[in-house]
């Protein structure tokens, strides 16, 4: 049968008749409810031309290419058998370009009758090669369409796997591909150029992104952008090594790929074994990249670990001490960090035994008694009786080679002995017997003996040897141990920064670390990016120092609040040596994210395409387009004397809205005169017209940025008469 799935302005139409593997016909824009024998007469018009000097078939793409049906592009599956096992050389043959046949009795199919989405699952064979392949495809509620395999060894002898990735075709209009790349501190640099023939393939061999992975890799119509133009998008969601590529070949479809990346020998299956690759994240737009993050984030939001949570203002003791850590150091930061209106206040390294600078003592997770004589129990008391939540940093996946751990179990340590060492630590075997063990109860014992409520979860180097696919794994599964014991414990990934921020790890944990620079200027471009993907109530986002750590740059107190505004709210900054001017002027920013994170953490994020490069507009409008906040920054030097308006997409186009700025502090202009409405403090326009003509703008020195809050008037009127009313009053409106 063909099946066809719908889903939030969504189709997903797959050609199962017959015993050929399926094949996609369709995935992107709906094309609404279609008979049967209007699906026919589609299947029937998808048969391509047969050209010269290729097979004499015309070629079907389907869902398990490979080179048995004429497919000569990248394959999705690849195996291999040794030929002097049981099975002979007949079977590993056949494994170079298998024949699988459809078993008609695996199609399983659930479609909502109400275009909510569906499942479709598969499995096909190939007998003489001894293998089968299962396929599940699921389209959300959201319209986000996921793909995995499975791959069973049906032989006598050893499979061994050396592909198991997903492929999609995407029609000859998505001729341009944008991608991510990036270092340490200026992680998710877009990368943009031309689909042409042949292969665009990204590999990432860290044992976890990586601070240049690809992150996302989007095919679209030429010249795309955030609110216009076609898209499709895939993400693998796997914390480890990882591919994605997009292909363009003479002779068949444009197609976008992507799966976990396996090193020669890795994924080996016994005879009766079977494995699954990790989910293929598919995302279609027909309104550039914003209308991705209109399908992902709230598909995101519907599994989330901290669905209705409030994302808690956050500070990190790193930037403020660094090593130089005790009790008489923090009390001055607790004091000032609850003035500010701090929620969680995050003890970083340099707590646990010998760890007095960063080339020793990971794996040694106890308390060291020359740093905390009475152990962590008096900071503790000290924080959560100022009023917050302690937390702590952790690196469980690493190891010194100066500690007692590595000491005692050699064993663990990743690799070979003279291995090159990275950032001074190896990684420690989490797949060796006992490892892992070890690990749960180390931190175990730290959460049961303290009111822990957050762990900073660090991975600062890769891991250049081992498997990567099978330390993954093992990595899952002890974070899933730890909440299952712990799960009133909020976990954060950091990996050195933004370098293992993908959806695998996503689904175990309630917040990223974006990146370890908290120069907004780069941040801005930093979370631009990153928000595509991941909803902004994940993205922790720090208020530094003037100077960053990271580059030396200096910054305002006013671009450095804005900045840090929108995500998951924290501080990485010596409060105890801030004057009072700043403390108040942060306690005033604390203040405005806790009035409006439920707008920052449930609403949609837009993104203006604006004029000027120089210009990075940005905003969250609430489901209702009642209440929205944008943000708008200038991050160089400007190409004109008069800025260009700035537009407010998302908002409600017959409601009119009173625009005015949310003050976070003086900003630096190089005019003569503000505009005339920026001057009277406010604006009142309709949505329509702010959409579509926007605003003038204060000419902004670089390195400025301003924030507007918008209402609509419906309500503002319900706010003024739930005042008249009292406490007594209704419920805050939504947003």
């Amino acid at each position: 049968m063909i099946h066809h799935l719908r889903a939030a302005g969504v189709s997903l139409i797959v050609d199962a008749r017959g015993t050929a593997v399926p094949a996609v016909l369709h995935w992107g824009s709906d094309l609404g409810a279609l008979a049967p024998d209007a699906l026919e007469a589609l299947a029937a018009a998808s048969v391509p031309a047969v050209p010269p000097s290729s097979i004499d078939t015309p070629l079907r793409l389907s869902l398990v290419p490979t080179l048995g049906e004429g497919w000569s592009g990248r394959p999705g599956v690849q195996f291999a058998r040794d030929p002097a096992a049981a099975d002979g050389a007949r079977a590993a043959a056949a494994l170079r370009a298998p024949r699988f046949r459809l078993d008609a009795d695996s199609v399983e199919v659930t479609a909502s009758t109400d275009a909510a989405g569906g499942t479709i699952a598969f499995e096909v064979v190939d007998d003489e090669a001894r293998v089968a392949v299962s396929s599940r495809l699921e389209l959300t509620p959201e319209g986000v369409l996921r793909i995995r395999h499975r791959v069973a060894n049906r032989g006598e002898g050893r499979l061994a796997v050396a592909r198991l990735a997903t492929i999609l075709p995407v029609p000859a209009r998505a001729s341009e591909l944008l991608d991510f790349s990036g270092l340490w501190a200026r992680e998710r640099r877009p990368i943009r150029r031309p689909l042409e023939h042949g292969v665009h393939a990204r590999e990432s061999r860290h044992g976890r992104g990586g601070h240049d992975d690809a992150f996302l890799l989007v095919a679209g119509t030429p010249g795309f952008g955030f609110g216009h133009g076609e898209v499709w998008a895939t993400h693998v969601a796997w914390s480890g090594d990882t591919e994605a590529w997009a292909e363009r070949s003479a002779l068949g479809p444009a197609t976008l790929g992507g799966g976990e990346l396996l090193a020669p020998g890795e994924l080996v299956l016994a005879p009766g074994e079977a494995t699954t690759s990790p989910w293929v994240v598919a995302v279609h737009s027909t309104t550039g990249l914003d209308g991705l993050s209109d399908r992902l984030h709230p598909w995101i939001r519907s599994w989330s670990t901290i669905a209705g949570r409030p994302r808690p203002v956050t500070l990190n003791t790193w930037e403020a001490v660094y090593f130089d850590q005790s009790l008489e150091r923090l009390e001055p930061l607790i004091d000032a960090a609850r003035r500010v209106g701090v929620e969680r206040f995050v003890l970083d390294d340099g707590w646990f035994l010998g760890r007095r600078d960063d080339r020793r003592a990971l794996g040694d997770w106890t308390v060291d008694p020359a740093v905390w004589p009475d152990g962590l129990g008096p900071l503790v008391e000290r924080v959560t009786s100022a009023g917050m939540e302690f937390g702590l940093w952790v690196e469980p996946e690493m190891v010194s080679a100066d500690s007692e751990l590595a000491r005692t179990h050699p064993d663990w340590v990743l690799g070979r002995p003279d291995d090159p060492e990275w950032r001074w630590q190896r990684v420690l075997d989490l797949t060796a017997p006992g490892a892992a063990d070890h690990v749960f109860a180390a931190i175990d014992a730290l959460l049961a003996e303290h009111d822990i409520r957050y762990l900073k979860w660090d991975h600062n180097r890769d891991l250049l040897g081992g498997s990567a696919h099978a330390q993954t794994l093992a990595l899952y599964a002890l974070i899933d141990r730890l909440r299952a014991a712990h799960p009133g414990v909020e976990i954060e990934s950091c990996a050195s920064g933004g370098a293992r921020i993908d959806l695998g790890i996503l689904e175990r944990t309630d917040r990223v670390w974006t990146s370890d620079t908290n120069d907004p200027l780069e941040r801005q471009r930093i979370q631009r990016h990153t928000g595509v993907l991941v909803p902004p109530e994940y993205l922790g986002s720090h208020l530094g120092a003037e100077r960053a750590h990271t580059t030396g740059r200096t910054s305002d107190l006013s671009f450095r609040l804005t900045t840090a505004l929108f995500g998951s709210a924290g501080i990485e900054w010596n409060l105890a040596t801030a004057s009072a001017e700043d403390l108040d002027a942060v306690a005033a920013w604390t203040a405005t994210y806790r009035r409006l994170r439920g707008l920052f953490h449930g609403g949609r994020v837009v993104r203006a395409d604006a004029a000027d490069p120089a210009q990075v507009v940005h905003g969250v409008v609430a489901p209702d387009r009642r209440h929205a906040v944008v943000s708008v920054a200038v991050v160089g030097t400007p190409v004109a004397a008069l800025p260009p308006a700035v537009r407010m997409p998302g908002l409600d186009p017959d409601a009119e809205y009173l625009v005015r700025r949310i003050d976070l502090g003086p900003v630096r202009t190089i005019q003569d005169a503000d505009p005339p409405w920026f001057a009277d403090g406010a604006a009142r326009l309709p949505g329509r017209v702010l959409a579509e003509v926007g605003l003038p703008m204060p000419l902004l020195a670089p390195e400025q940025a301003l924030v507007f809050e918008l209402l609509a008037d419906e309500l503002l009127a319900e706010r003024a008469d739930r005042s008249d009313r009292g406490a007594d009053g209704d419920a805050p409106a939504a947003g």
